[in-house]
């Protein structure tokens, strides 16, 4: 792990784990790292539990007005108004990482919640401070910033500087309680079966094949959550082989590089999550 890495001009955190056993491979699977996008997976949880119980609908239609909006990817990128029901915009948050859709649906289901249900299920060390605004919002705070042309023209070592890149002052986790987060969703330990059989369902629906899916062939089932943020890099979420074993495996990744285009961090994180889970399967 420490080769692959340092190759890739990365500083690497990775918790991998047998979830029908005991077998692990660790590699700072305690420390505390940054959870950037990956903090939806909460939150998709959260929905689901909710939907499960009967405290919202999953048909309810919701807009994503123009306030949610940062001109990225699916919705937040929509030149018009739209809505969309809580389920679809589950769907556009975990499977695009859509920020707008995001933070429409924290914003029904309670940020408070999410948080009560992480400490309900024994995770400790991770926690969510607040929706995309909110972190995306503190960056710009900061540096004191209009706009992210002016804030990307922030020297280095001033944006390392930011709470978006402290797991102190930021939405957090460990490696470690990201897969037991993951194994207890696909063990239908993390609430109601039919919750956690949907969050698996919206899991396995993700777009992005570059970074933990680049280490394995299409006969392997791949549902994850990337994370991204300058400085950051990061994917967690479950593989399963044709053979019916599976895994949770959880990477995050500091690249010396702040820039956006990292495709040595990027395919690293599909080659550690491999070499972790070709040593699980012996």
């Amino acid at each position: 792990m420490r080769e692959l890495f340092a190759a890739a001009e990365v500083e690497g955190f990775l918790h991998a784990r047998e979830i029908d056993g005991e077998r692990e491979v660790c590699h700072g699977a305690d420390d505390p790292v940054v959870l950037a996008s990956v903090f939806k997976i909460p939150i998709v949880l959260e929905y689901a539990r909710q939907a499960a119980a009967g405290l919202v609908s999953r048909t309810e239609r919701l807009p994503v007005t123009m306030e949610h909006r940062d001109g990225g990817i699916g919705t937040s990128g929509c030149a018009d108004e739209i809505e969309l029901s809580l389920r679809d915009l589950a769907l556009f948050m975990m499977s695009m990482s859509d920020n707008a859709a995001t933070d429409v649906l924290l914003e029904k289901v309670g940020v408070e919640r999410v948080n009560a249900t992480l400490a309900g299920l024994g995770l400790k060390a991770t926690r969510l401070v607040g929706d995309c605004r909110v972190l995306l919002g503190s960056v710009l705070s900061e540096l004191g910033a209009d706009s992210w042309e002016e804030a990307a023209a922030t020297p280095p070592e001033v944006l390392r500087t930011l709470s978006v890149l402290d797991p102190a002052r930021t939405s957090a986790s460990t490696p470690r309680e990201t897969t037991t987060l993951l194994a207890k969703i696909w063990r239908d330990e993390a609430g109601p079966p039919q919750a956690c059989a949907e969050v698996r369902q919206i899991m396995e629906r993700q777009v992005w094949p570059h970074r933990l899916s680049s280490g394995f062939g299409d006969d392997v089932r791949i549902s994850a959550k990337t994370g991204t943020i300058f400085g950051i890099r990061n994917e967690a979420g479950v593989v399963e082989y044709p053979d019916g074993r599976r895994y949770a495996v959880a990477v995050y990744l500091r690249p010396r590089s702040l820039g956006f285009r990292l495709p040595k961090a990027d395919a690293v994180i599909g080659a550690a999550a491999r070499e972790a889970l070709d040593e699980l399967r012996g």
